[in-house]
């Protein structure tokens, strides 16, 4: 009996054959990274996904997908723990919801004029590189504060910055804020944008930001993050399977299972530990992908040219 035969499934959109426990287990690994970070986890199932051979253009609708179920199950376990500020994830939404659009239009156009590969693995190592720096940069930080007993609290009473003097505030009762919606809604409109170009739910870059330039309380970021990711990935699946027709149902199936009973385990890890060593991690986890990224642009490949003949053999 060819047992390889019984694990392989075939891909229609991505026009080739795959190992079904390869895929599961892609998803429950990013499942359960979503539920532990509060990442939509796209930044990673595209690259994992672009690493299996998978067309970037599927890798990058397809994994948007993904992103919903791990986001949904992961978002309704902080809604039940109430650590999930609905009226800040609906602002953010709205501004998620316009970037979405606009991506969409520059992946096509990218798609049209044969760069959209290149420039997905850059933005990519661009992005992974500086972000997952940093967030290691500040962990490691606070951590070693922590050891002096110093204090490690990221947010200050009375502490503002230049965001905070902004017009049109709204008081957010659940985060414990008064803050200007515009900085709100440009956030979530440039994740709009990640998340269509680069098939991302952009939590590796919104938790950092709503934490360090917001100043929202770290319990909840995690689940309005999630939140927000649900709603603009959907969207962003939806209209990429209309006009680009690059959405592959039957790998984003598996995926979709995998990840939602995944993201329930990562959830209950993550909330036995503390903020710090959930950055550092996140931070570890962001460069290691950015650099096998980096590494796979500039290492020589073992074949140059590709032919491929049509019809038959």
């Amino acid at each position: 009996m060819n047992w390889g035969l019984a694990v392989t499934i075939y891909l229609p959109i991505a026009e080739l054959s795959v190992n079904i426990f390869i895929i599961l287990g892609m998803g429950a690994a990013v499942g359960f990274l979503s539920g532990m970070f509060g990442v939509g986890g796209g930044f990673l199932i595209t690259p994992l996904l672009i690493f299996y051979n998978i067309p970037p253009v599927v890798a990058v609708a397809t994994g948007a997908n993904q992103v919903v179920a791990s986001s949904i199950s992961g978002a309704i376990t902080h809604f039940r723990r109430g650590s999930l500020d609905m009226k800040l994830g609906s602002v953010l939404l709205v501004g998620g919801l316009a970037g979405a659009t606009v991506g969409i239009w520059i992946f096509s156009l990218l798609r049209s004029i044969g760069q959209l590969d290149l420039f997905i693995s850059l933005l990519y190592v661009i992005f992974l590189g500086t972000i997952g720096g940093l967030m290691l940069w500040e962990s490691v930080n606070a951590m070693q504060r922590a050891r002096r007993n110093e204090p490690t609290t990221l947010r200050k009473p009375g502490h503002h910055n230049w965001v905070h003097r902004l017009p049109l505030k709204m008081r957010f009762k659940k985060s414990k804020i008064y803050l200007s919606v515009i900085p709100i809604v440009a956030l979530g409109f440039s994740i709009g944008i990640l998340t269509s170009v680069m098939g991302v739910g952009g939590g590796f870059i919104m938790v950092p930001a709503m934490i360090y330039l917001l100043r929202i309380p770290t319990n909840v970021v995690v689940g309005t993050s999630l939140f927000q990711i649900i709603f603009v990935t959907a969207y962003t699946t939806i209209i990429q399977a209309a006009t680009n027709f690059s959405v592959d149902i039957v790998l984003a199936f598996f995926l979709m299972v995998a990840g939602v009973i995944g993201a329930q385990y990562g959830v209950r890890v993550g909330q036995r530990l503390r903020g710090e060593q959930l950055r550092a991690l996140l931070g570890l986890l962001v460069l290691a992908v950015g650099l096998r990224l980096a590494i796979a642009l500039v290492v020589r490949p073992e074949d140059i040219y590709s032919v491929v003949m049509g019809g038959g053999y």
